[in-house]
Formats: structure tokens, sequence, C-alpha cells
């Protein structure tokens, strides 16, 4: 991530448990921690020394604070009183913790996934066509009208680095499969518009904006939009719902995949790609429950794992590999279901 996109963060917090979380929280989710420290271990000069955009303050000790006092002191300082204790990071109660916390970040200091967008120029100059995997015979053979809704419709959900696997994954992906996408990432507004030709340039899937009123077809992904929730009238059809994502983020990839596993049940899946925080930690086990599937970016291949990561600390994905292998593992999939198994693939044990 760009360091003039990367909001520096300093820490004072006076357990080593809530150091260490937040710790985990701010970097994993696109900021610098430039300063994490107990505040009875600093002194007033320590303040000078250090350049941060925001000083986060999560004290368990009711005592005053010589430090804090002296921070807040200053009026060019911005300071934000943390959440109190943080849950266990797997407990049902640490992604609204989490959400509070960088909605007032967000506001405070701006959002990390501002660095997405610019990276889409990278993208867009690329000449290479990578080769594409070969549509199976049964999958060839099967009758598929070009265009009709889809029976099953997965979401690609990305944040930092998602651009770059998501193009990765259509890339290698043959079109003529019974399968449509919905494309939730975090992203600027502005750039909205150039994500669909930035990821879909070079393979045989239509990448296109959401149309209120139509369903998913097969042979297509359908951009989440920025501005409003998206969600699926009872036939299918995709509906623009009149307000905005739960915050912080836009689109919600939680919100995403609460809407798609309601109204398509064990005919939905999730693949989260590169990405910073816990987006989508909230929504999978209720993916789980409705039949759906929850797929995961290997770490090593990702730009920032964090997102793909708890998903998997907290036993939901059930396969993980690269944006390759992940293509690969949908056709299997899809083949499957058709009917005659193909080459299967290893479970998560990562």
């Amino acid at each position: 991530m760009s360091d003039v996109l990367c909001a520096r963060i300093a820490v004072l917090a006076d357990t080593s448990l809530q150091r260490h979380v937040l710790q985990q929280a701010l970097t994993g989710s696109g900021y610098q921690v430039v300063l994490n420290n107990d505040p009875a271990r600093l002194e007033p000069a320590d303040l000078d020394s250090t350049e941060a955009d925001l000083w986060l303050v999560d004290l368990a000790q009711t005592e005053d604070s010589p430090l804090v006092d002296a921070l807040l002191e200053r009026d060019t300082t911005r300071v934000l009183f943390g959440e109190g204790r943080a849950p266990e990071r797997h407990s049902e109660f640490y992604p609204r913790w989490e959400r509070s916390l960088f909605s007032k970040l967000k506001r405070l200091v701006g959002d990390p996934s501002r660095a997405v967008g610019p990276r889409l120029d990278v993208l867009q100059g690329e000449g290479q066509r990578p080769e594409r995997l070969t549509l199976p015979p049964l999958l060839a053979d099967t009758a598929l009208l070009a265009g009709e809704p889809a029976g099953q419709v997965w979401l690609l959900a990305a944040s930092l680095g998602g651009p770059e696997a998501v193009k990765a994954f259509l890339d290698a992906l043959p079109g003529g499969l019974p399968v449509g996408f919905i494309y939730a990432q975090h992203i600027e507004a502005s750039f909205e518009s150039a994500l669909s030709q930035a990821v879909g340039r070079h393979s045989q899937w239509q990448v296109r904006q959401v149309s209120a009123g139509e369903p998913v077809r097969c042979g297509e992904v359908v951009i989440a939009p920025i501005a409003e929730e998206l969600g699926f009238h009872s036939d299918g059809t995709t509906r623009l719902n009149g307000r905005c994502w739960p915050e912080p983020y836009s689109p919600s990839i939680d919100q995403m995949m609460l809407n798609l596993a309601q109204q398509f049940g064990e005919r939905c899946g999730v693949i989260a790609f590169s990405g910073m925080g816990s987006d989508g930690s909230a929504a999978a086990a209720y993916v789980l429950r409705q039949g759906g599937r929850v797929w995961t970016q290997r770490a090593d291949s990702c730009a920032c794992s964090s997102m793909p990561d708890n998903l998997r600390e907290g036993g939901y994905s059930s396969y993980s590999g690269d944006p390759r292998e992940l293509a690969q593992a949908l056709v299997n999939h899809l083949v499957n279901q058709v009917g005659t198994p193909t080459t299967s693939f290893n479970r998560d044990n990562s």
C-alpha cells in the first residue's frame, strides 16, 4: 500500500493483550502502527518524536495518566478513545467491536481501501493473456443458453489486492459454465466504473454494473454497487435496497453474503480473495447454515491476506488456493453438480 495513503496510528494501551489485539486489527486493515506502548512506560518527550496521524488511547485502568493528559493538551493532535476491551478474536462479538472502531477511524483518518483504485491502471495496461482452463466435455455438452439466469450464484469478495486476484481468477475460468457472480470490491466510488474493464478485459466473462430487476445470468459478473445495498427479489432478480451499506465498508461483504445466502441457499458460494480486515467473517456461519460454501485465496498468493485469513482461522473455509487453483476447483465443483466427478481437490488444512 502507498505510504501516502496509509494512515499512521499510535496506540497507547495499558494491557499487553489489548496492545496485541489492536496491533493485529490495525495492520490487518491497512493502517500503519507507528507506536504501540503502555503510557506508563513513555515520557512526554516521546510524543514529540512520534509522527502519527491519530493517537488511539485504550486504557483499562481508571487512574489519570500524565502522558494522556499531555497528549490531550495538544491542539493539533487527533485522539480517539478506543472501544474498550476487545472480545475474543473469533467470538461473535468481535466483528461488531472491530466495525465500530473502524467506522470511527475511517471518518477521522480515511479509508485504507483508497489504495485500491489507483492500482487499476496497472491492470488496464497489462497485455498478457493468461492461459485459460479447458471447459470439461460434460459441461461443454450441457445445453446452456447464453444469458439465462444462473442456477448458482457465487460472491467474489475482495479488498486490497482484490482486482489483481479476481482478474487472474476470471482469466483462468472458461466460459460456458452454469454460474454467475456478484463481485463485491472495497474501492472508492470514483473507480467503480473502471473496475469492470480492468478485471474483465482478458476473460470470457461479461463484467458489468448492476441493473436492478434483472437476474444474475450465466457468464456474467455483476459488480455490487458502492453507494447502495444490493439485494434480491423473491424470484432471484437483483434489487437496490434504497439504503447505504452498513458501516464501515462499502460494499459490506458481510451484508452481501447474508443477502445472497438468504436468497440462493445451497446454490450459492463465496470466494474471499486478497483483502484487509475481517469483513465477511460475521456472515460466514450463516452462509454455511444455508448450505453455501466459503472458499479463500491462499495467503502466500495475496497482496493482503487478512480477510481470507480471518475466514480460515474461524473454521469457515473449506478450500484455499491461488486464483487459478480456485478457478479449477470451481470447474470441478460444477462438473460434480452435473453428475460425473472429476479430480477432487483437497479440503482446506491451512
